[in-house]
C-alpha cells in the first residue's frame, strides 16, 4: 500500500501543481490513499469550501489544516459537514471540526491525526503529546496511523516522534514550507520527516512575494504578503509504502519537483 502525503498547499499555483502531480504520480505507480495539508490553499491563508472541494476532485482523500485553519471564517459554516477535513486536534474543544478520524480503505483502517505544535506558536493550544496519547489510548484502533504535526520547531517534532515511536505509523511535519532531508524510519518503526515542504510558487519566500517578506524582515515594519500569480511551481510530498499484511512502514520517499507553469 502506498500513501501519498502532500506538504502545505499555497494558493492557486499550489492547487494547480497538486492536481498535475497527483495525475502524474498515479500514472507511474499505484497510489492508494492521499493526504494533503490545505491550510494555505486559498490565497495563501485558510481554505474556502470551493477550494477544499477542488482538492477532493483532484483525488485527495483527507485534507489537514494548521494554525491558519480559521483564517477564512466561512470554514465554520462547512467544516462539520466533512469528516475528511481535519483541523488540529489539540485546539480548544469548543471549536468546530474534528482533529482525528479513521478511514476505511478496502478493509484497512487508516487513522489520520492533525496536531499543532506549541513551541514558537500559540501557547494556548492543548499539549500535543497528551492529545495524541489520548487518541491512541481511547480512540478506535487502526491499522495505520498518520500524524500531521504542524509545528515550527524541529526539536518538538523529533520529541513527539520519538515519544510515540512504534505507536503511530508516521509523524510528518508541516508548517515551515521547507522540505527537510532528515527523513527516516525510527528504531521502532515510525516513519519521520521534520517537514514535508510546500506546494506553490518556487521563486518565492514560503509561497509569497519576496519583496514584502524582505521588507518586513529587514525593517520590522508590517507588510501585506502578496501571492504570486505566475511562476515555476514547487511540489513537495512524501510517499509511504506499507506492508499489505503487517502494515509496517517499509519506506519513506521524499518528492521535490520544480515544474514549469506551462506544463500545468
Amino acid at each position: 500500500m502506498n500513501i501519498l502525503f502532500i506538504g502545505d498547499i499555497v494558493g492557486k499555483l499550489g492547487r494547480n501543481v497538486v492536481g498535475y502531480m497527483i495525475e502524474k504520480l498515479s500514472s507511474t505507480r499505484p497510489i492508494d490513499f492521499i493526504i494533503a495539508n490545505g491550510e494555505n490553499a486559498t490565497h495563501g491563508k485558510g481554505i474556502t469550501e470551493e477550494h477544499f472541494r477542488e482538492l477532493l476532485d483532484d483525488g485527495i482523500d483527507v485534507v489537514t489544516l494548521g494554525n491558519h485553519y480559521a483564517a477564512k471564517k466561512e470554514i465554520f459554516s462547512y467544516i462539520d459537514h466533512y469528516d475528511c477535513l481535519l483541523r488540529p486536534n489539540n485546539i480548544h474543544s469548543s471549536l468546530p471540526g474534528i482533529g482525528t478520524n479513521v478511514f476505511d480503505l478496502n478493509g484497512v483502517k487508516i487513522r489520520v491525526t492533525n496536531l499543532l505544535g506549541r513551541t514558537f506558536m500559540a501557547s494556548t493550544n492543548d499539549n500535543p503529546f497528551d492529545s495524541l496519547k489520548k487518541i491512541i489510548d481511547e480512540g478506535e484502533p487502526s491499522d495505520i496511523h498518520i500524524v500531521d504535526f504542524h509545528g515550527e520547531a524541529t526539536g518538538e517534532k523529533y520529541a513527539l516522534a520519538y515519544a510515540f515511536d512504534g505507536k503511530v505509523s508516521a509523524v510528518l511535519g508541516t508548517h515551515t514550507h521547507v522540505q527537510t532531508r532528515d527523513y527516516r524510519i525510527l528504531e521502532k518503526g515510525t516513519a519521520y520527516i521534520s517537514d514535508v515542504g510546500m506546494c506553490g510558487p518556487y521563486n518565492s519566500i514560503l509561497g509569497t512575494r519576496k519583496e514584502e517578506v524582505i521588507s518586513r524582515s529587514w525593517t520590522g515594519f508590517p507588510a501585506v504578503f502578496d501571492m504570486i500569480d505566475h511562476d515555476e511551481c514547487l511540489f513537495s510530498a512524501v510517499i509511504l509504502e506499507f506492508d499489505d499484511s503487517t502494515y509496517e512502514c517499509l519506506s519513506l520517499e521524499p518528492i521535490y519537483e520544480i515544474i514549469s507553469e506551462d506544463e500545468l
